[in-house]
């Protein structure tokens, strides 16, 4: 029994060797690989090294390489024209979408002062009229019990009138008091005061000196109420009909009339050309009824919020329209000048090319028969010229058509 033991005894330690040798053995193999790679990565780049490994440590890109070139011959240049990149003053703009509407500071509900029926109207929607102009007329019972005032006013004038003449000549014979001549005589003035105040009546309603004489004069009365513009305008809307009952200030109102010589546009600016926008800035607007024409105003109010669901802000010009040409209601296109034109480099359309990968191109020479292919940057494109903000500076010759065909040049050697 005790032999057994010291058996497995012996046994065990040698497994226990054999493990810690096999550890020895790792370890120094992995040491050994370490300092081999070690001096690989301390070798120099080999003279036939790929340009990837030979770029520099921290990059997987080529060095660049000079701009692509071509070289035309004679026949080739008939292909092409060549300008010089001109400097241009391109201006500082945002755009905007926005419509036509009336000046409500100049437009105008023309209600009749007081109630009555209307008799006839004498315009229509889209007439132009002038200060002072009949609308439309409305026989007013205000006006008729001011016109009885009126001549009853007048006939007691005349009665206290008379009154007075005969009390004076019956007082020089001593046929009455003086009292009673007294009294004729505050009679008569009386009644002078109750004709004043009933002409003052009546001429509130818009009735002339002749008028009311007429009144006075042949007793009968005149219920015709005359309601002329207050401005010089158009009429933009009408409900006046003959018949139709009107009070003051209860709408909508007979007539409206508005001043169209300036108008109002409302555009809806982008939330992100809020910062450029204030008040006193020129604009310029075109309409699809009249593309080939520009209008010109300035913005007079900026709103106060942001449409929280458009993400847009109302801003309002006032727009010289002496033509008349723009409706309420059209659409238009807003241009808002943000400051002075900035002068920069500028090339017709095509003379810039969109290559594969986005970038634009352009084409310039020095000689007239070597070619280089540049990469600039664009600002505003318009339809006779494209502004250069970077990459071409004015005076350099430029291919100013043919760009294509330069391009088209390039490309079998570029692909090869």
């Amino acid at each position: 029994m005790r032999v057994s033991l010291v058996w497995q005894w012996l046994n065990f330690k040698r497994r226990r060797q054999a493990v810690a040798a096999g550890a020895v053995v790792v370890l120094l193999a992995a040491l050994v690989a370490m300092a081999h790679f070690g001096a690989k990565a301390d070798e120099p780049i080999a003279a036939g090294a790929s340009p990837k490994t030979a770029a520099g440590p921290g990059t997987n890109e080529p060095a660049p390489g000079p701009d692509p070139s071509v070289e035309l011959t004679d026949a080739q240049l008939k292909s092409i024209k060549i300008g010089v990149a001109a400097g241009h003053a391109f201006p500082q703009e945002r755009t905007a979408v926005g419509s036509i509407d009336f000046n409500e500071n100049l437009a105008v509900q023309v209600f009749s002062p007081y109630q009555g029926k209307i008799i006839r109207a004498y315009t229509e929607v889209g007439d132009q009229v002038k200060k002072g102009q009949t609308l439309f007329t409305i026989e007013s019972p205000d006006l008729i019990q001011a016109d009885s005032n009126l001549i009853a006013a007048a006939g007691l004038l005349d009665l206290t009138t008379h009154a007075l003449e005969r009390a004076k000549q019956l007082y020089e014979v001593q046929g009455i008091a003086e009292k009673d001549l007294q009294q004729a005589i505050s009679d008569q003035q009386t009644a002078e005061g109750a004709l004043k105040a009933g002409r003052d009546a009546v001429r509130v309603f818009g009735k002339s000196e002749a008028e009311i004489d007429a009144i006075v004069a042949h007793r009968k009365i005149d219920p015709v109420l005359v309601v002329s513009s207050p401005i010089t305008g158009q009429i933009t809307a009408r409900v006046a009909q003959p018949g139709l009952l009107v009070q003051p200030g209860n709408a909508p109102a007979p007539y409206i009339v508005a001043d169209v010589v300036t108008v109002w546009m409302l555009a809806n600016v982008s939330e992100s050309n809020v910062q450029f926008i204030n008040v006193g800035q020129k604009v310029g607007v075109s309409t699809m009824a009249y593309p080939n024409q520009q209008y010109e105003g300035k913005i007079t109010v900026v709103g106060a919020s942001v449409d929280p669901n458009l993400h847009t802000l109302l801003v309002r010009s006032e727009i010289q329209n002496p033509r008349r040409e723009l409706k309420p209601g059209m659409l238009a296109n807003f241009v808002i000048r943000i400051g002075e034109p900035v002068s920069a480099a500028a090339v017709p359309p095509e003379s810039v090319v969109r290559e594969g990968d986005g970038t634009m191109t352009v084409w310039v020479t020095t000689d007239r028969h070597h070619f280089t292919q540049r990469k600039v940057k664009l600002g505003q494109q318009g339809a006779d010229y494209d502004q250069i903000l970077d990459g071409l500076k004015p005076g350099e010759l430029v291919v100013t058509d043919g760009a294509v065909f330069l391009d088209n040049m390039l490309s079998p050697s570029s692909d090869g």
